[in-house]
């Protein structure tokens, strides 16, 4: 029998329980369930009832120096992956940390140079929708550039709708010192790295974010972001987590071409016959009246494919957990190395950022200014300590 790497999870909430059945099940096949870590008694006994052949530990560290595990995947609070992260990593465990890799970029960055300083550890990052067979396509041919110079991209994520019961579920769920925002914190990030994956990081954000707009939170629950990649180019993302009937629909337009994605499930891709500026050079007066008219032929300009695929419920994560551990055992390149995790939370900083201040500002913002702005927004809760 071929080895298995033997696994720690940390946290036994809704992911971790989800990782646990996972493996358990068969769909990780180099992964060995090997202890689970929980602070809770209550889930700890779940544990015992559930999985009695595993181990389980109340203390983290403890388990990290137990000899038990040599890997971890952290699904706990935002706040603590990078502390967690650097606690393995300072043991020589490999750690897959859960998304978003923390809440303020000086934090991941610490994380990130620690790593840095650890090559022989596998340092990773649970980006599973990068698993997700339509994205990879979408980036295929984005980077190889069918549909040219990136022009403008827009994606609404608005899917994500969150009762006020769900906000009162956990005393730390959707406050600035517990979870460190909302919907871009909580719900949006792979759609925050899958935009930036495929489109490329943009160098300067504004935006206006609607903070307990909708329901009785302090965080945000609504933002609409402008960003400006540069060259002319720009993008919007808009999200929500109070729109009762949602759109997922995601649009990438190039001077070669056109991407439309809805339901992160369907795109349709259209390629242009030449640079659109050489087709609206080429069109003569007389022929301006057939753009509008029934005697357009989209043929003369354009081609058209749809893409679609089918992927299985809980297959991503276990993909990702499948790759980490290949990375671990002979080296497999990682779906999404770990130090990928700060370009998402800097953008959703650069997001909050704008909104606090009502300016735009660039990617590589002030980090010190950001943190004095969430301290504020912690102090003023007044339910946990301030960060830094």
């Amino acid at each position: 029998m071929s080895r298995k790497v033997r696994l720690g999870i940390v946290g036994f909430g809704n992911q971790g329980s989800q990782y646990a059945r996972l493996i358990e099940e068969g769909r990780v096949p180099n992964v060995e369930l090997a202890a689970i870590t929980d602070t809770d008694s209550a889930r700890r006994e779940q544990i015992a009832e559930k999985y009695p052949d595993v181990a389980r530990f109340e203390d983290y560290v403890a388990m990290l120096e137990s000899g038990a595990v040599e890997a971890v995947v952290t699904t706990v609070p935002h706040y603590l992956h990078p502390q967690m992260g650097i606690q393995a990593l300072e043991r020589g465990i490999h750690v897959l940390v859960e998304k978003p890799a923390g809440v303020y970029t000086k934090q991941v960055r610490e994380l990130n140079e620690f790593a840095a300083s650890k090559p022989g550890l596998t340092f990773a990052i649970m980006f599973n929708q990068r698993t997700n067979p339509l994205y990879r396509r979408l980036k295929e041919i984005v980077d190889s550039g069918e549909i040219g110079a990136i022009r403008r991209t827009n994606w609404i994520i608005t899917t994500w709708y969150r009762p006020q019961a769900y906000y009162d579920s956990s005393a730390w769920r959707a406050t600035w010192g517990g979870e460190g925002g909302g919907v871009l914190v909580n719900q949006a990030p792979h759609q925050l790295d899958l935009w930036q994956w495929i489109c490329g990081v943009p160098q300067r954000v504004f935006a206006k974010a609607g903070y307990g707009f909708r329901r009785n939170i302090a965080v945000e629950d609504e933002v609409v972001a402008v960003v400006d990649y540069g060259d002319g180019a720009t993008g919007t993302f808009t999200t929500a987590t109070h729109e009762l009937v949602g759109t997922d629909r995601f649009e990438i337009t190039g001077d070669r071409g056109k991407i439309v994605v809805t339901d992160s499930k369907t795109a349709v891709v259209t390629r242009f016959r030449a640079p659109e500026q050489e087709i609206n050079a080429g069109i003569p007066p007389e022929d301006v009246w057939r753009m509008t008219s029934d005697q357009f032929n989209p043929d003369d300009y354009y081609t058209q494919e749809t893409l679609e695929f089918d992927t299985a419920w809980g297959g991503q994560h276990a993909a990702v957990l499948e790759n980490f551990a290949a990375n671990i055992l002979d080296g497999t390149p990682l779906i999404a190395s770990g130090s990928d995790g700060i370009l998402g939370v800097r953008l959703a900083n650069a997001i909050h950022l704008s909104s606090w201040t009502g300016k735009e500002v660039p990617i590589d913002f002030d980090e010190d200014e950001f943190l004095a702005e969430l301290n504020k927004k912690i102090a003023e809760e007044g339910k946990f300590p301030q960060r830094g």
